[in-house]
This record gives structure tokens, sequence and C-alpha cells, in this order.
């Protein structure tokens, strides 16, 4: 047999031979492919190996072995007419069906590039990844345990914003069975907004316990999770353990980074995770006594649909403190420390404008500080001011970057 090759190999795989059997393309091992052509026609089909005798200008078949070709593992998804669907890593490709292997849907198979499903390894589909359980230990990890000290006495200021938590929240917990009866629309979700520091996560924590209401606290970021599908499975657990109890809040933070607006771009995973906080929150009873509550400070970022009636339909702002509430702040902060004398709270209350209640409060830090390195065992005025120079000075330098001291 003559034939004309280039480039001269001595192992290469049959990518397509022609109709006519003259002209054969061949894949060599450094990933070129070559052209091979005859007058009397080739005998051998795609996906054989072969010897290519470059002197003597001559094919002929070799063993399947001398081709160290990498197979894949996948799983049966789809059984078309004469093809077969497979899911190999989460991507799919499309395959002629074997004809001496009979195949189900659900089957995981072992193949090659070049010759297709070779064998069924498992009549049931294998995982690639083993991903970790989401049981109820899992649940557990987000249920937090408020501190039975604080009392909306340790809140400090926003006066109206304690008693409309009160009417939004403590009330429908504790009374539930009455509003039911009366046939009001239940509180399903309160939305929490105002600047970072300002005391969202705290009244949430006081409102649990003085309601005995179990807690699940969850951190946006915190639920998100890498493996396909298992964000949207967690979060549905939380909501059946917190279904299941007498009365719950599940409060999430930074709502905006969790269910931000669904948009053509967006990510896959975060409309599913949106898709399924819809689903939760539609899903309660008339009998489910739990209210989710949800904080962000960019209320704008979140999806429409979360706003609707019946999800987080109810909001409670929680602006920076005005000169009352900051003194307030500064008293109640103070109770469980060692004073030495009366603090001027007045004084520090109109030198903080636009402060935090977080920022506040880190001036008792710096005063402990003071007094400790001055061998005290209570803190004075000059440590009080002393500490609220430093935190001024430390806002001063982390304005440029628009960051503040206090997380809630």
């Amino acid at each position: 047999m003559d034939a004309d090759f280039y480039p001269p190999q001595s192992v290469a795989r049959v990518k397509h031979v022609s109709a006519d059997q003259t002209t054969a393309f061949l894949e060599l091992r450094n990933g070129n492919i070559a052209t091979c052509t005859t007058s009397e026609g080739f005998h051998f089909e795609r996906g054989d190996i072969v010897f290519i005798d470059v002197d003597n200008n001559d094919i002929s078949i070799a063993p399947d072995e001398l081709w160290d070709e990498e197979s894949w593992v996948g799983v049966v998804r789809l059984l078309p007419p004469g093809q077969v669907v497979i899911d190999i890593g989460g991507r799919l490709k499309v395959l002629d069906e074997p004809n001496v292997i009979d195949l189900r849907e659900g089957n995981t198979v072992k193949g090659y590039e070049s010759r297709g499903i070779t064998e069924v390894i498992s009549e049931d589909p294998v995982r690639y990844i083993d991903l970790p359980a989401v049981d109820s230990v899992t649940v557990e990890q987000f249920k937090a345990s408020p501190d039975g000290a604080l009392s909306f006495d340790d809140f400090g200021g926003y006066p109206e914003i304690i008693e409309r938590a009160k009417e939004l929240i403590e009330i429908p917990l504790e009374r539930h069975e009455a509003l039911t009866k009366i046939g009001a629309r239940p509180i399903k979700g309160v939305l929490f907004t105002g600047p970072p520091g300002t005391g969202k996560t705290m009244l949430a924590k006081i409102i649990a316990h003085r309601a005995d209401a179990e807690f699940y606290e969850i951190s946006g970021p915190e639920v998100l999770s890498k493996w396909y599908g298992q964000s949207e499975e967690l979060i549905r657990k939380i909501f059946e353990d917190a279904a299941a109890q007498e009365r719950a809040i599940v409060f999430f933070d930074e709502m905006d980074s969790l269910a931000s607006k669904r948009r053509d771009d967006s990510h896959e995973a975060s409309r599913r995770i949106v898709g399924q906080l819809l689903s939760a929150m539609g899903g309660f009873t008339a009998d489910t006594n739990v209210v989710v509550i949800a904080t962000t400070n960019r209320p704008q970022d979140l999806d429409p649909a979360l706003r609707r009636p019946g999800r987080f339909d109810w909001e409670i702002n929680f602006p920076m403190p005005n000169m009352e509430d900051r003194r307030a702040i500064l008293e109640v902060s103070a109770r469980r420390l060692n004073k030495g004398e009366d603090l001027p709270h007045e004084e520090i209350a109109e030198k903080t404008s636009n402060w935090s209640p977080a920022e506040l409060v880190a001036i008792w830090s710096e005063a402990a500080l003071l007094a400790v390195m001055e061998s005290r065992d209570a803190i004075f005025s000059d440590d009080y001011i002393c500490g609220f120079e430093r935190v001024a000075q430390h806002r001063k330098r982390t304005s440029v970057s628009g960051s503040g001291i206090g997380e809630e």
C-alpha cells in the first residue's frame, strides 16, 4: 500500500475515515492531525490505534494499550433514540448509544473520547464529590443562645425602635394564637435597615430572649456553599427546624450579600438562594410561629420579590443616634463598669455627632486600657475623655476608606 504521511509518527489514533475509505485523519501524540491518503482503501475505523511505518509508507492496526488515553466517568441523564446524554462532572456530553451495552438513566459509566462508553461501573449515580451532609447537627450550629443577662434596659437609646420591634416581633410571637383567631395576616418578615454598628443584632437577640424563642443566627456569607444545591438545602433545613419550634426567630445578617437583586447576569447560585428563601417564607402555615429578621445597610440591593407582602414587608430603620440616644447609650454601656466618679456623659454625647453605638461603646475599651496602665481599678473622667479622643482619632484615620470601628 502506497501512502503519503505528514508529519511522520510511530503511533496514532484514527479520528475519521472518509466514506470511500481513501482518506484517513490521524491524531498524533502531540495533538496534531495528520492526513493519510491511499487508492487501495483503509481497513480501520474511527478510534483504532495504528502503527505508522514511515520508511515503508505503511499503516497497520496496533494494540489499544499503546495509546494511553485517559478515561472519564459520567452518569447517564437521558436516553434519546440512538443517543446517550452523559453528565461528566457537571458538563453534559451527547454520545452515540453503544451497541452491546444496556443502559438506563442513572447508570454510572466509564468511557473514552475515542471509543465512547465502554462499561457500566455502577447501576446507580455516583457523586464526584462526597458533599458534607446537611443534617440536624449542621442546623444546631446556627442556633444561638441569647445572653439572658441582656434586656431592653441594656440597649440604650432608640425608644421608638424598641417599641416598634415589640409590636412587630415580640407580640406576634407571644400572642400568636390570639392573632390567628382574629384572622390577621401573620407578620413573617421584618427588615432591620441602617448603618453597621447600630445595634440591630443585639435588639434581635433581646427580643428572642424575652419571647423565649429559639434563635437562629445566620450570616449571609456563612450560609453560602460552593457545592451545587447545598446552600438551598441548608436554608430549607433551618426553616423546617424553626417551624417545629413553639416559637422561633430566624435572623439573617448581611442579607444583601445573600439575596441581592436577580438580574440577567446574576450567578445561578444567587438565583437559587433567593428562590429558596421565597419558597421557605411562602411555606409558613397558620400554625407556624416564626418571624424572620434580616439586616442590611443596602435595602435597595435586595431582590424586590423579598419586599412583597408576606415576606419582608415590614421595616425598622436604625439611624445614627441623636444627642439623647448617644447620652443614653453611654450611660447604659457604663453600668457594669467600675467608675470612680460621675462621668461627663453629656459632654461626650455632644462631641460624638454621627457616631454609631458601636463606636460609642468602643470609648470604654480605650478608657479601661488607660486606667489599667495607670494602675487604677476604676475609670475616671480623664480616662473617659482620653478614651474618646483615641476613638475619635481612629475614626478620622479610617474615614478616608469609609470604614468604622464597630460591627454588630
